[in-house]
């Protein structure tokens, strides 16, 4: 059977997801930290509440997967998964509130560098990486069937809240649909233990202005549980024919495999 690690920011996202079971058993991590084991699904689900931004993303991911690695039962797949702003629709982008995204890259946002020039991605200074490409085929097939759009999820440390820093992000990261804090941790994690990594964003609030009455947890809530009842189906589904290759480009490299399938 598939195991799966889905890791969200705070409790009522991890709830969201776990409401797609039939029951979630509590099971303590080394440290302290609370997963839940979810119930009745085709493929063995564990749900984690990390924390809110990309370093507790990251620890708590690691936690779990050096856990589930010594216990001999390895995950297959490591799930960033929550609720996000999305950026305003144009022509062939944006996420509407209550639309889900599932990314094709998920990009650190504002990892690197101010200069007089502009910003300069850590990448160009030398250093580490900033974006994981998710293995494409997976994308598709989680994508379609959610009902999902597939593109960019940039991970910041701050939220968005003027219309300039919304543009000069849509500008620098060109098809860019959504953003939250946590995906690049939690894929850094997976990466470091060679786990294949996916993000699935349910769009709460427009990125721009802060305008915390216009946004729509309850239905961004909803909607992420919406698209894990399909997510068990599509991780099962017989694998159609191999795609071509997709263009890569140095900066998006890393991240890239397949999920494996586990035998019971």
């Amino acid at each position: 059977m598939t195991r799966v690690l889905v890791v969200t920011a705070v409790a009522a996202e991890r709830d969201a997801v776990c409401a797609v079971a039939g029951s979630c058993a509590a099971v303590t991590l080394p440290g302290g930290q609370e997963l839940r084991r979810a119930a009745g699904l085709p493929v063995a689900l564990d749900v984690l509440a990390a924390g809110v931004g990309p370093a507790a993303a990251a620890a708590g991911t690691a936690t779990a997967l050096t856990a589930a690695a010594l216990a001999g039962q390895p995950y297959d797949l490591v799930v960033s998964a929550g609720i996000g702003g999305g950026f305003s629709p144009g022509p062939g982008s944006g996420a509407p509130l209550g639309s889900v995204v599932v990314a094709d890259a998920i990009v650190a946002a504002d990892l690197g560098a101010e200069t007089p020039d502009g910003f300069v991605p850590v990448t160009e200074l030398g250093f580490g990486t900033v974006a994981h490409r998710p293995d494409p085929a997976l994308v598709r097939t989680v994508a379609a069937a959610a009902g999902a759009a597939a593109g960019t999820v940039v991970t910041v440390s701050t939220v968005t809240g003027s219309a300039a820093r919304a543009a000069e992000l849509a500008e620098r990261h060109p098809g860019v649909l959504a953003e939250a804090m946590e995906g690049f941790g939690v894929a850094e994690a997976a990466a470091a233990h060679g786990v294949p990594v996916l993000e699935i964003r349910a769009v709460s609030n427009a990125v721009g202005p802060r305008d915390r009455a216009a946004w729509r947890i309850g239905d961004a809530l909803a909607a992420l549980t919406g698209a894990f009842q399909t997510l068990p189906g599509a991780l099962t589904a017989p694998a159609g024919p191999a795609p071509d290759p997709p263009p890569r480009s140095a900066s998006l490299t890393r991240g890239d495999s397949h999920v494996p399938r586990r035998t019971p």
